[in-house]
């Protein structure tokens, strides 16, 4: 195990730790501990374990204020369609992701038919000049929301 810095023993200073490892894992370990330790300067918390960051999924992996500006970059023609009152774009991307790309559960879940929520959705796609069928869109398109929740 590696500590990227020592164990904070005055307010404002931070520590990251690594995994257990032997001789061999000792880049590794360095690595992990520094990945603990911009986490920890991030969110102003004395010590964080990279253990921690995995149990936590991965927002906690990213940094918030770069994160932020990819999602608004990336939403922002829905958002500007949104605010003109043609439609729910937003709210249609949010659901159909959420069931999964199953058009009937999210139509239910918005209380629209599901023509009209594939309809929405053509448009997301037309919008942003991606392919929704393309599962590293829609992994995009989740943590863009995921960032804005």
């Amino acid at each position: 195990m590696i500590a990227a810095d020592a164990e904070p023993a005055l307010p404002g200073l931070h520590a990251g730790v690594s995994d257990p490892v032997d001789y061999t894992g000792m880049d590794q370990a360095l690595k992990q501990a520094q990945r603990a330790l911009a986490t920890a300067v991030r969110t102003d918390l004395p010590v964080v374990r990279f253990a921690e960051l995995a149990d936590d999924g991965v927002l906690r992996l990213v940094d918030p204020e770069v994160a932020g500006v990819f999602a608004d970059r990336l939403l922002a023609p829905l958002v500007e369609h949104d605010a003109t009152g043609r439609g729910e774009l937003i709210a249609s991307l949010r659901a159909w992701l959420a069931h999964n790309g199953q058009w009937d559960p999210a139509a239910a879940a918005l209380g629209v038919h599901r023509h009209t929520l594939r309809h929405r959705l053509a448009r997301v796609g037309q919008l942003l000049g991606r392919d929704l069928d393309s599962a590293d869109t829609r992994a995009e398109l989740w943590l863009a929301l995921r960032l804005k929740d």
